[in-house]
């Protein structure tokens, strides 16, 4: 197997979920996942956000806001639901997965609610049509103002694990409240959490990075990151807090405390511009934990070999 710092597109289409996961993990903190919202207009109409975070340097493509049911990608060149997903992975070369939302109805509201479309809601029908899509994985996780909590994103691993099924790749996990006043700040996520995550059958464990939400320090993220590492999976850092749009200096701080922590997967979120990080924040980020070699041998990879 090789690591996915050496993979080309042609190795990414042959891998299963695990033997993902496995490239990652040889990888040693150095993977770069980029989301991107193709439901709003790209930065450049030209092209899909999706491929611009690619050019930059990215190595995973996590679609967020996505309507299963009702797929939109603007700027693709294909209006076909059922190509989208493929037609993103032939142009960029790269795995593509999807957010999908663990809402739980009866969550104590930390502010006003959203009202999501099933299409965006982990249940079993909306897994399903993403398995039918032809996603690379799937994260289980909860935007602002959407209610999800951690007792639900358990059900929803146990549900996406027995759809999806073992050689799925499973990421979840909350990157801040998600409104939800009892799993704010350092509450967020707990070693119980973690756990529980891990049984219900999540490789990756995804969680904020240490300065991206208030009370997620590097001692405390360094050891949740080193109890889902003894129990088997991954752990993924995230910037889910428009940080994504903060300087270069402020990127490489974030981006070097995730790597002290432990972080086999460093997440970049996608409200930098309007539904993309600043494209220049992804390469700083890049560079800051893997160098310019690395970096520079991504960017330029083409999605032919």
């Amino acid at each position: 197997m090789k690591r996915l710092l050496d993979c080309n597109a042609s190795d990414f289409r042959r891998m299963t979920g695990k033997q993902l996961k496995q490239s990652i993990q040889a990888s040693e903190g150095r993977v770069i996942v980029a989301e991107v919202v193709g439901e709003f207009a790209p930065l450049y109409p030209a092209v899909t956000n999706a491929e611009l975070a690619t050019a930059f340097g990215a190595d995973l493509l996590l679609l967020n806001w996505f309507d299963v049911f009702r797929p939109v990608v603007n700027g693709l060149d294909t209006n076909e639901p059922n190509q989208m997903v493929e037609r993103l992975k032939q142009l960029t070369g790269r795995p593509v997965g999807v957010n999908l939302e663990p809402v739980d109805p009866n969550a104590k509201q930390l502010e006003e609610l959203a009202t999501l479309p099933k299409g965006r809601m982990a249940t079993a029908e909306s897994l399903q049509q993403a398995k039918q899509l032809g996603f690379d994985f799937v994260c289980l996780t909860g935007n602002p103002k959407t209610g999800v909590t951690n007792d639900e994103i358990v059900k929803a691993i146990e549900t996406a694990r027995s759809i999806l099924g073992e050689d799925a790749l499973v990421m979840a996990g909350k990157m801040h409240a998600a409104g939800v006043a009892d799993e704010a700040g350092s509450g967020i996520v707990s070693e119980e959490v973690v756990v529980r995550f891990i049984h219900a059958g999540a490789d990756v464990v995804l969680m904020p990075a240490p300065g991206t939400v208030p009370g997620v320090t590097l001692d405390k993220t360094e050891k949740l990151v080193q109890v889902a590492h003894e129990h088997g999976a991954l752990a993924m850092l995230t910037i889910g807090t428009s940080q994504e749009g903060a300087d270069e200096s402020t990127i490489r701080q974030i981006a070097l405390a995730s790597k002290m922590a432990g972080a086999d997967l460093h997440h970049i979120g996608d409200a930098g511009y309007h539904g993309i990080a600043v494209p220049e924040n992804i390469m700083a980020y890049s560079i800051a934990i893997r160098g310019r070699r690395h970096t520079y041998i991504r960017m330029a990879r083409s999605p032919l070999r």
